[in-house]
């Protein structure tokens, strides 16, 4: 894959406003390291290769090797639930991957710092797809960026301080 960074602006409106609203923790806040383990852990070793966990709604949009055409929506209740993984077999991490698996929880915890690093501009949803190597970001300000996995652990300190 080619490097680079991309940025796309959404709405001007939203834009406008963005510092005239915060972030309401939900129930994915409350439980914000349990859910990002949790997608660690079906990345890993349950057979999902692109993940997107949309914090502001308390939902989680898996894509699984196994069935790859069709995306899987888990609401808070599902997803948050103890016995979770155990829906899915244990498979191998891919071999299609170009994000190594120790990787995963690094840019997973990455998703956590831009959740919780500022009450007007936040991370709403983000996903991470091994195979492609891809990570997408949603913003409050409603700007989206797809970046390199690489990329992304590399600079997302210094880009989103």
């Amino acid at each position: 894959m080619t490097q680079r960074w991309l940025q796309i602006r959404g709405d001007p409106s939203v834009r406008e406003f963005v510092f005239e609203q915060t972030r309401a923790p939900g129930a994915f806040d409350e439980h914000l390291d349990e859910v990002l383990e949790r997608t660690g852990r079906l990345i890993r070793d349950h057979g999902v290769f692109h993940a997107k966990i949309h914090f502001s709604s308390n939902r989680v949009t898996l894509w699984l090797l196994s069935d790859p055409l069709r995306y899987r929506v888990y609401v808070k209740d599902e997803f948050l639930d103890p016995a979770f993984c155990s829906i899915f077999p244990r498979v191998a991490y891919t071999s299609w991957a170009v994000v190594p698996r120790r990787a995963v929880a690094r840019a997973l915890g990455e998703f956590r710092r831009l959740r919780t690093m500022d009450p007007h501009l936040y991370l709403r949803a983000g996903s991470l797809n091994v195979v492609n190597g891809l990570v997408g970001l949603n913003f409050s300000c409603d700007g989206s960026h797809y970046v390199d996995y690489a990329d992304f652990l590399a600079n997302a300190s210094q880009l989103y301080a």
